[in-house]
């Protein structure tokens, strides 16, 4: 299913970078905070308006997130809608839930429940 994959991580996080079908799919593990969040941001794809950036961040493993991995996720939504592509969540719930909800990240970036329903759509 993966193209290929690129493991990265610092301290409390760690980030699992697949493209799939031209998908590029991050897997989170951890924790996503101030300390962490490069380790995120280091992977996120550069936008490229010609190819449509498409980006599904997957969650269900992050057990916390603050205002930085927020941040991070909102800088993703921006370079992908400039670049005519999009952001997908995957698997959003329990504290990590309540805070993207809390912020309305919900209501601009698709969430769903796996990778494989993110990819279908």
């Amino acid at each position: 299913m993966a193209d290929n994959q690129e493991a990265v991580g610092h301290g409390r996080l760690s980030v699992v970078r697949s493209d799939v079908e031209g998908v590029t799919v991050l897997s989170l593990y951890g924790e996503v905070d101030y300390q962490s969040v490069t380790a995120l941001t280091r992977v996120v794809p550069a936008a490229d308006a010609a190819a449509g950036q498409r980006v599904v961040v997957d969650l269900s493993r992050v057990t916390f997130m603050d205002s930085s991995g927020v941040n991070a996720l909102v800088a993703t939504y921006q370079a992908t809608q400039a670049a005519q592509g999009w952001l997908r969540l995957v698997g959003v719930r329990g504290a990590v839930l309540r805070t993207v909800q809390l912020v309305g990240l919900d209501t601009l970036v698709a969430c769903y429940p796996t990778v494989r329903d993110a990819l279908a759509q």
